[in-house]
């Protein structure tokens, strides 16, 4: 077996894993590895906007991971797509930027993971930006990750007519949900630069790239830790047929996410008991909270017929789409730079709830799952689920060969809780979308349809039609030393074992109130600091914005047009 040594050796090209990279070896002290199991992101669909299915869609760049059959769900499997390669899921997702809000990091701290609170979060979120508004108290304006507004909104007025929709149903108006007040309707950020998708490989990675201290392999599947009683020295990691050991000199840096991760520590020796029992691995250190402790959100379709022609569904022809592509490759705008999700809402769900728990993309197309229409016609769809699940789930190895898939258990619906906030969320987008400034354009209902309405229709229709949003997290769970499932301490550091850590969304205590992919880079960034021992950044003075009567109302006024929401 061929051997290496460099100081720190990452796992994991993606969304932390490229941060982790670009900083460490930033001054050129250290020797850096990264490793990763996918390829090039070289790929005109990877890069254009608008062509977001296709990598998610081609096993090429996807692990194209599945739960198993979910119970309170009839036992449907679920997608779980995973990035595999450079950018990891940064390369794949839908380029939404959301940073979730920040009572989410004050939660963190509560929930154990210390200094991880809003004001010390923030500092981190604007260093990492480049936002196209500039920069202000809460938003980076230098920072390598380009974020914008697509085409801001000008080219459909149903993104406007959404917001609207919104302020007629009696919630707040926002122009800025990553600035200081996530809560009402308004644009929606994405992770787009000068008309390209801009992921943590092309922000990070390319000019870490060009430093001769930091080595990039890929086609590199780390098959496990390497450990020296309670020490981690190295990797071991499979190129092709070939089997290769590399060795730290300071730290081994797990970045391969919320499925990778926990199961490159099961497959080292590293996790509860029985797991590794079942799978035939020896037990060198019991941790029984790696792999427990996943969440994820769930969303559906709420989709409309439009009275106008003007929607995304007169544009899926090949001469339409030729033409969206050849301008996009021209002049690197119009709607071949945008994913289309370019309004949004972040609402209560109840009063009493201190800050958002459901989130609306607004798409104006009436799509299926795999990007084809859905309806003859124009239709416009909204994106809708609960972001705070209070149901939990598992990731485990199923043998001792790290080339087999592990088993993915979401538990989806489990709790009653969220089947209770499925039903608030379902009759508050119908109230939504039925407010006098969708009049010109609401057709009829596609789905659910009107004929679903009781709380029994509304749990089997969200049962039978709820799909993944794509964002597991928290199998590596970050938390005080009490707390018996925390994996992580609030350095990042694996309990019980020596110069190991694990920086991605697996570390996050609960999901965050939004997409995980900013969050994700933020939390990178701030490893990165602690890693290297350097003085962090001074906590943020600003307070964000908290509706100051939430105990008391759902939302600020009531609704113009009210519907059964109660």
């Amino acid at each position: 077996m061929q051997e290496d040594r460099y100081d720190y050796v990452i796992v994991g090209a993606g969304s932390a894993g490229c941060v982790l990279a670009d900083r460490l070896s930033h001054s050129g002290a250290h020797s850096v590895l990264l490793l990763e199991a996918g390829g090039s992101d070289k790929n005109l669909f990877i890069r254009m906007p608008t062509a977001l299915s296709y990598p998610m869609n081609n096993t090429k760049f996807n692990w194209f991971f599945e739960s198993e059959p979910e119970p309170y769900l009839d036992n449907r499997r679920l997608h779980c797509p995973r990035g595999k390669v450079l950018g990891g899921s940064s390369s794949i997702n839908g380029m939404v930027y959301v940073r979730g809000h920040a009572c989410d990091f004050d939660e963190w701290e509560q929930m154990g993971a210390e200094n991880w609170d809003y004001r010390h979060c923030l500092p981190y979120f604007r260093r990492a930006e480049s936002w196209i508004g500039g920069a202000d108290e809460y938003r980076g304006g230098d920072g390598p990750l380009g974020t914008g507004n697509g085409n801001a909104m000008a080219l459909n007025p149903l993104y406007q007519a959404f917001i609207d929709a919104g302020v007629d149903a009696g919630y707040p108006a926002t122009d800025n949900s990553n600035g200081q007040q996530q809560e009402g309707f308004g644009p929606m950020d994405m992770t787009v630069k000068n008309g390209e998708r801009c992921s943590t490989s092309v922000a990070y990675l390319r000019r870490a790239a060009m430093r001769k201290n930091l080595t990039i392999i890929t086609g590199a599947a780390t098959r496990k830790v390497l450990l020296e009683g309670t020490t981690a020295i190295g990797v071991e990691y499979q190129v092709g047929k070939r089997v290769r050991t590399v060795l730290a000199n300071k730290e081994v840096l797990l970045s391969a996410g919320s499925i990778g991760s926990p199961s490159i520590l099961q497959h080292s020796g590293i996790g509860p008991a029985k797991v590794l029992k079942d799978a035939n691995v020896p037990l060198l250190h019991a941790l029984e909270g790696v792999g427990e402790n996943l969440q994820d959100h769930l969303e559906v379709y709420f989709q409309f017929y439009c009275k106008q022609p003007i929607t995304l569904n007169g544009q899926l022809g090949l001469i339409a789409k030729g033409l969206i592509g050849a301008r996009w490759l021209l002049l690197k705008d119009g709607l071949g730079s945008s994913n289309h999700f370019e309004s949004c809402a972040f609402i209560r769900s109840k009063a009493g709830q201190k800050w958002p728990d459901i989130q609306f993309h607004f798409l104006p197309a009436a799509m299926r799952y795999d990007g084809a229409a859905a309806v003859d016609g124009h239709g416009f769809q909204l994106h809708v689920g609960p972001n705070k699940p209070h149901s939990r789930g598992r990731v485990k190895i199923i043998s001792n060969d790290p080339n087999d898939k592990p088993s993915i258990l979401f538990n989806y619906l489990e709790n009653a809780k969220d089947r209770e906030d499925w039903r608030l969320c379902i009759r508050l987008a119908r109230e939504i979308i039925n407010q006098p400034a969708m009049d010109i354009y609401r057709g009829d209902e596609i789905q659910p349809g009107i004929d679903i309405q009781s709380d029994e229709q509304i749990d089997r229709w969200v049962k039978d039609n709820v799909e993944s949003a794509y964002h597991p997290s928290c199998t590596c769970k970050m938390g005080a030393s009490d707390d018996p499932l925390a994996v992580v301490d609030s350095h990042c550091r694996v309990r019980g074992i020596t110069n190991l850590r694990v920086v991605d969304s697996s570390i996050m205590p609960r999901i965050t109130n939004g997409n995980l992919n900013a969050p994700t880079i933020m939390l990178a960034e701030k490893a990165a600091d602690i890693i290297l021992g350097v003085e962090p950044l001074a906590a943020a003075t600003v307070d964000p914005w908290i509706d100051q009567q939430w105990q008391q109302r759902q939302r600020q006024k009531p609704p113009a047009r009210p519907g059964s929401h109660t």
